[in-house]
């Protein structure tokens, strides 16, 4: 019963997890690795397809698919087991991906033609793509599928994108029965339109996903139609303050799963008459357009929440609205950077690496009256984490463009839950897990939050090294070292006490202006005199009390 770190081990990308018992091998996801983990993990197959039985997939994005197609070009013909929705999903990702993958090598090539060097073959093709969503096998919630004499699976749903899915594999051993759950992605609480995750309760071993491990979302109102409500009047806010200045917000978005979370908080937006406007809103992304479709057909409720399902009984598609214009034109598209009246663009994608998206950047990056405005976790490495991070210009096609339009975040719109949701998903097992491995973190997040969950919850925790092995029966897993606690600690008290230094400065302040105005005051004016009086006082009392305080501790 041995486990292989193949992807996502110390990086958030490039999920991948081989498990192997009685001589039969699953591979869990085989993600594409994107943005600073490309250059840690190469894109290339991190295995031998002749030693693979089957594949489970958890969930549509590229980061955890992106690689199927390139098993299937390399020789895999057995079965890749996934939820209905996310076949459909991965129908249109994967044959996107591959269209992406053809048009580098071909830009590519083109390129090196001039220098006289050979040309680049693309990492997969079309026909590559399809060979893999041949041998897809949808599997619903909660059924057993057997794969071998000794193990079968099971899925819940993680919450997390349409489809999405938790998986927990049962293995025979002569120790009795072992059960191992794959988180995939944990989706976050009262996420627009798709439901809350459900949870597995008991479990020999873990792999759990730590994207948001290290922080925590901006707090909304506990009830789900407090935090829709809340969301769609930010969303509110952003766009009425983007159009009074005359600028368009542009919001890179993940095509399949944020997109569609977006246009359902529009809907809501112009629903609850948020706005005394008609707010145009283009979704200029093909494969955008083609997950829409197949969101706003699949209005069921084994997927979806009760909000949304409550707007499909009154007859209302909760992502589909008049003042809605799809693009999949290149035409139509670049006449969208040609208008005059401001707008709301929705593109791909979502981490700026890629796509339509970098066009409208470079058209509204430099405009001060524009707003980009993310929705979404941004990898480091990514363009778009630059721009969250505050840059000030960034090079789009060879050209420096300056960051002049405002960057905001729409808070609350993560599919991934937070430290606290990620802590509540491992806390509904009933019994602690022999083992818990924290994968699907940046390499500091990861190992923070493994130990926090071996400190502060009691739990066997690490996070394992890329291609890091162990024989789940026999071996010793490791504990995770604070080294990265210890470094998030020490952070954390030298920005605290940067804090104390600059409120230390601001009561500096407040004392001058006390002293300027003590001198200044009119001592016939008793009333002003003792107000003025009274107010040193306290903030004097104020420090005297602190002062006994940390000098008593100090004792």
């Amino acid at each position: 019963m041995e486990i292989t770190f193949l992807g996502a081990a110390r990086t958030v990308t490039g999920s991948s997890f081989l498990l192997e018992h009685n001589g039969f091998s699953v591979l869990v996801d085989l993600g594409l690795p994107q943005g600073s983990d490309e250059r840690k993990m190469g894109e290339d197959l991190p295995i031998s397809p002749a030693s693979v039985d089957a594949v489970v997939l958890t969930h549509a994005h590229i980061d955890h698919s992106g690689r199927l197609p390139l098993l299937a070009k390399a020789g895999y013909t057995g079965p890749i087991y996934a939820t209905e929705a996310t076949c459909r999903l991965s129908e249109i990702m994967l044959e996107d991906s591959a269209h992406i993958q053809e048009s580098e090598a071909e830009w590519r090539t083109r390129k090196r033609e001039r220098h006289g060097e050979p040309p680049v073959e693309p990492l997969y093709t079309t026909e590559d793509a399809i060979s893999a969503l041949l041998l897809m096998r949808p599997v619903p919630y909660g059924q057993r599928v057997e794969l071998s004499p000794s193990i079968w699976f099971e899925m819940k749903d993680a919450g997390h994108l349409l489809g999405s899915a938790s998986v927990r594999f049962h293995l025979e051993t002569d120790e009795g029965e072992k059960t191992i759950v794959f988180s995939g992605d944990i989706g976050n609480i009262d996420q627009p339109i798709i439901k809350d995750p459900d949870y597995f309760h008991e479990a020999s071993f873990v792999v759990m996903e730590s994207t948001y491990g290290d922080r925590l979302h901006a707090p909304v109102d506990g009830s789900e139609e407090g935090t829709l409500l809340s969301r769609a009047e930010k969303l509110a806010e952003i766009t009425d303050r983007t159009f009074r200045k005359g600028g368009n917000l542009v919001i890179p978005s993940f095509a399949v799963g944020r997109t569609q979370e977006i246009l359902y908080l529009f809907r809501i937006i112009m629903d609850r008459k948020l706005l005394d406007y008609e707010v145009p809103v283009f979704v200029d992304s093909p494969l955008s357009v083609k997950a829409t479709r197949i969101f706003s057909t699949c209005l069921r409720s084994d997927y979806f929440d009760e909000a949304a399902m409550d707007m499909v009984k009154r007859g209302i598609n909760p992502i589909l609205f008049p003042s809605l214009t799809t693009i999949t034109d290149v035409e139509e598209s670049k006449a969208l950077n040609m208008r005059r009246e401001s707008a709301v663009i929705i593109s791909s994608s979502g981490m700026c690496e890629a796509g339509r998206i970098r066009h409208h950047l470079k058209h509204n990056l430099w405009r001060r009256e524009s707003t980009i405005l993310f929705v979404g976790y941004q990898a480091e490495g990514t363009l778009g984490r630059s721009l969250v991070d505050g840059t000030d210009h960034v090079t789009l096609f060879g050209e420096q463009i300056a960051v002049n339009a405002e960057i905001a975040v729409l808070e609350g719109t993560s599919g991934h839950a937070d430290q606290k949701g990620l802590e509540h998903w491992i806390g509904e097992f009933r019994k602690k897990p022999e083992a818990v491995f924290v994968v699907h973190g940046e390499e500091d997040v990861s190992q923070y939050f493994a130990s926090r969950l071996k400190n502060s919850y009691g739990q066997h925790a690490y996070a394992p090294k890329l291609f890091e092995r162990f024989d789940l029966l026999h071996d010793e897993i490791p504990l995770q070292s604070d080294t990265a606690l210890r470094k998030r600690t020490g952070a954390d008290l030298r920005a605290s006490y940067g804090e104390l230094e600059e409120s230390a400065a601001a009561l500096r302040s407040v004392m001058d202006r006390m002293a300027k105005a003590l001198s200044g005051v009119d001592l016939g004016d008793e009333r002003k005199a003792r107000k003025l009086s009274d107010a040193i006082r306290r903030l004097a009392s104020d420090i005297e009390f602190l002062a006994k305080k940390w000098n008593g501790d100090a004792k």
